[in-house]
């Protein structure tokens, strides 16, 4: 059984167990959240497509942690022109880990 759902703008297939990293969500460590933005839910040889999304159905998900990313690094440069700047940016995320998908 697994599902498609979207969160953050982004859109991810779990299954149950599985361990995630969403967009930064406010919410405790240790608190259960319920997604209810599920794209697509299938369980063996039935598929339940939504239009946009599948009616009653939602993911039940564990906060695990909070943290940030590896650096990304952002350059700009202009030729000839002395013109150098370096920055430098983290993106905020929560890892979840999926605890029960309900259709």
């Amino acid at each position: 059984m697994y599902s498609i759902i979207e969160q953050g703008g982004t859109q991810f297939k779990v299954k149950q167990g599985a361990t995630i990293r969403v967009p930064l969500i406010e919410a405790e460590k240790g608190a259960e959240i319920t997604i209810d933005k599920v794209l697509l839910a299938a369980d063996g040889d039935k598929i339940k497509i939504g239009t946009p999304v599948v009616k009653g159905a939602s993911v039940v998900a564990k906060v695990v942690d909070h943290a940030k990313a590896k650096k990304v690094l952002v350059i700009k440069r202009k030729r000839r022109k002395d013109y150098r700047r370096k920055n430098g940016h983290r993106q905020q995320y929560t890892k979840l880990e999926i605890v029960s998908i309900n259709i």
